[in-house]
């Protein structure tokens, strides 16, 4: 698989950039993307990892600990809620990508590395990423996506080069769990966290935890339905949600779906 061609184009044209700092998650497309950089170029890379109140403080230990790993070196940001985005416009996506990478750009050219690439993947052509647009503004490169690569291609080497996140579910940043238009809030953020970190820990790996202002709406992927449906554990659930500020706590019965505040206006 290692040998396949896709994988030796990206090879090839991660070693051409000569020098390059990732925008670094930690998720599986991101730590592929690293862990290719790194045997194509040495130590001519550096991982950048965005801290914002938006981000899960895991992924953020996570990237840390992969990067320690992987023997490169890395560097946290600090980032707030940017003005433009503190209520959840629909173009929040487009917004906050065009502010933390022009924030990672101005890095990379003080530190004199003359590009940044990350880790989106030829499936997000196919989906709606308005985030994409700031990519392609700010010339930032996407090798994985330049080479064609899809998220299946990359699980399945990613596992042959035994690296864990392989099989990693895929976890947005934490403002796709609040309606568009809807003041952002870092205490909703922190029950929100608090809330899918449980749900994650007691086995559901696959989660959302949607937050309507007071009340949590849980997605859970829709084979683990019957499995939470539960009466003694829809009980701990709804307890344990409500120490973490939630006053009411309810199950999506279509099941966890990415972006489903697309689907319709979920204000309430």
């Amino acid at each position: 698989m290692l040998g396949n061609e896709k994988f030796l184009q990206l090879y090839n044209y991660l070693k051409n950039l000569d020098r390059v700092m990732v925008a670094f998650s930690g998720g599986v497309d991101s730590t592929f993307l690293l862990k290719a950089a790194k045997d194509a170029l040495g130590k001519k890379v550096k991982a950048v990892t965005i801290r914002a109140p938006y981000i899960q403080s895991w992924e953020i230990e996570e990237a840390l600990q992969t990067s320690k790993e992987l023997g490169i070196a890395h560097e946290i940001i600090e980032a707030p809620i940017i003005d433009e985005i503190r209520n959840n416009p629909a173009n929040r996506c487009y917004l906050c990508k065009k502010a933390i990478f022009s924030m990672i750009k101005s890095i990379a050219e003080r530190q004199q590395f003359p590009f940044v690439i990350d880790g989106s993947n030829y499936d997000d052509t196919r989906e709606y990423r308005p985030g994409l647009k700031a990519l392609e503004e700010l010339r930032i490169k996407s090798p994985l996506m330049d080479c064609q690569l899809t998220k299946r291609e990359i699980r399945d080497l990613s596992k042959e080069l035994g690296l864990v996140t392989w099989d990693k579910p895929s976890y947005a940043c934490l403002l796709t769990r609040i309606p568009y238009n809807s003041e952002l809030k870092v205490e909703d953020f922190i029950k929100i966290e608090k809330a899918e970190k449980y749900m994650m820990d007691i086995g559901f790996r696959s989660v959302r935890v949607r937050c309507h202002e007071k009340l949590a709406r849980i997605e859970v992927d829709r084979k683990a339905i019957n499995k939470i449906l539960n009466e003694d554990l829809l009980q701990e659930i709804s307890i344990k949600l409500k120490e973490y500020g939630f006053k009411y706590v309810t199950l999506d019965l279509d099941g966890y779906r990415a972006g489903s505040f697309n689907e319709k206006d979920w204000k309430m």
